[in-house]
């Protein structure tokens, strides 16, 4: 039988949702745990998991439109099973009434007439914008006078705010913006509440170039009684583009951050950059991290394909950020749209890509990495795990050699940088051994 996929409840008095951006379209081999789609409504945004693992079909709810809280917005049929068309797109009374190009200012609480969105598209101030756009540039200080909108009639949506700041303070159940010493605002959720709360969280930190939800797909891959949280780090998904001129200052910037949200033991697990920055943080001794998790950790060695990060941090389209994707990988299908399109997302922000293409100059200039994490792996007693993939076109597998005794290596054949998303069920095995023994 087929999965009903439903637009949830985010809030208490929530009555409907706008699903604001679809990361699988009709047709698409979704996991379970996938992220799915996102909805908003005028007092939270909250991004939806998918239920069960198959191939999404009937899909009745496009981006923009408003869906009654529990109405099924899809549906999630496994591989071998036939598709049933009799189970046939479903209208709300909303987009029934209200013209598609309206919908995006229609009151969440309670469905407007036309007459109610003809009345809501006059601003007092002049300024065509829609509620949310409103509250993320109030809330990041940006002035929406200076964003051109790309809704109708010019109006300013979401997007247009997030293409002008790299900071997206959205209200969000599980999501929130953390403040560093310093001022600046590091994005942060947690991804899964956990089985049990008293265990020491899992937390994540992703690779250059990526954001929290480049986790996901892993988590599709198995399961553990932990909770898990996840951070962005500066110049990535929602964080700040401001990037400290040393390691260490980003390090410390996201410590503080997951200071603000757990203070007691915790397990860390980096990809890539973030590896540097997970080992960084365990070296520094200011937080209990329990246990630390490398994923084809940078700075273990000087050699770094700068080929990769250079055209990486150029391209803009979905053609040219495919083609420099594909070397992250040795199974290429697992480059799926919904996952090149979010990826894709970060490469329309340019104060992103500026800021990241400062890291990669500063941190990884000539091709070559300008740091070292080795003395302070050395240095360590939790225990720590190291995953390579043996295909690595981004750091050599060989980096992964000559490390302390104590530290347990694993390295899977046939496999590019990143083994969480080609041997997810392998990886999230791992960090279930590692969860169990941490008490």
């Amino acid at each position: 039988m087929p999965v009903e996929v439903i637009l949830p409840k985010v809030d208490m008095d929530m009555e409907s949702g706008q699903i604001s951006r679809w990361y699988a379209k009709e047709g698409d081999s979704i996991t379970k745990g996938q992220l799915l789609f996102e909805i908003e409504t005028d007092k939270a945004a909250m991004e939806v998991d998918a239920p069960a693992s198959g191939v999404l079909r009937n899909v009745t709810a496009q981006e923009g439109s408003t869906v009654p809280v529990g109405q099924a917005v899809g549906w999630i049929y496994a591989e071998d099973e036939s598709y049933d068309t009799a189970i046939a797109p479903v209208e709300t009374e909303v987009q029934a009434t209200v013209p598609q190009q309206q919908l995006e200012v229609v009151s969440q609480d309670v469905p407007a007439k036309p007459t109610d969105v003809a009345s809501a598209s006059h601003e007092n101030d002049g300024i065509r914008a829609t509620p949310l756009a409103r509250r993320i540039a109030r809330e990041a200080g940006v002035d929406l006078t200076s964003i051109a909108g790309s809704g109708p009639k010019g109006r300013v949506q979401k997007k247009d705010v997030e293409l002008k700041t790299c900071v997206k303070a959205v209200a969000m159940p599980k999501a929130s913006q953390t403040q560093a010493s310093n001022g600046d605002m590091l994005k942060t959720a947690w991804l899964r509440e956990g089985k049990d709360k008293s265990l020491a969280p899992v937390v994540l930190l992703h690779g250059f170039g990526a954001d929290m939800n480049s986790w996901r797909p892993m988590l599709g891959g198995g399961s553990i009684d932990n909770p898990i949280f996840a951070v962005d780090l500066p110049g990535h998904g929602g964080s700040t583009c401001s990037i400290p001129g040393e390691l260490e200052a980003i390090a410390e910037m996201v410590e503080q951050t997951i200071a603000a949200q757990r203070s007691g033991p915790l397990i860390l697990v980096g990809h890539s950059f973030g590896g540097a920055i997970a080992a960084l943080i365990s070296g520094r001794g200011n937080l209990d991290v329990q246990a630390l998790v490398l994923i084809a950790p940078a700075g273990l060695g000087p050699e770094i394909n700068g080929s990769f990060l250079a055209g990486f941090v150029r391209a803009r389209t979905e053609a040219s950020l495919t083609a420099w994707m594909k070397q992250l990988v040795e199974d290429e299908s697992l480059l799926t749209k919904s996952f090149v399109a979010a990826t894709l997302q970060q490469a329309e922000n340019h104060d992103l890509r500026e800021a990241q293409r400062l890291i990669s100059d500063r941190f990884f200039a000539d091709s070559t990495q300008v740091f070292d994490i080795r003395p302070t792996l050395n240095r360590l007693s939790i225990p720590v795990r190291i995953i390579f993939g043996a295909a690595d076109r981004i750091i050599p597998a060989s980096h992964g050699a000559g490390l302390p005794g104590e530290i347990a290596l694993h390295m899977f054949g046939q496999t590019g940088h990143m083994p969480q998303l080609e041997r997810r069920e392998a990886v999230m095995r791992i960090l279930k051994d590692v969860s169990q023994s941490v008490k």
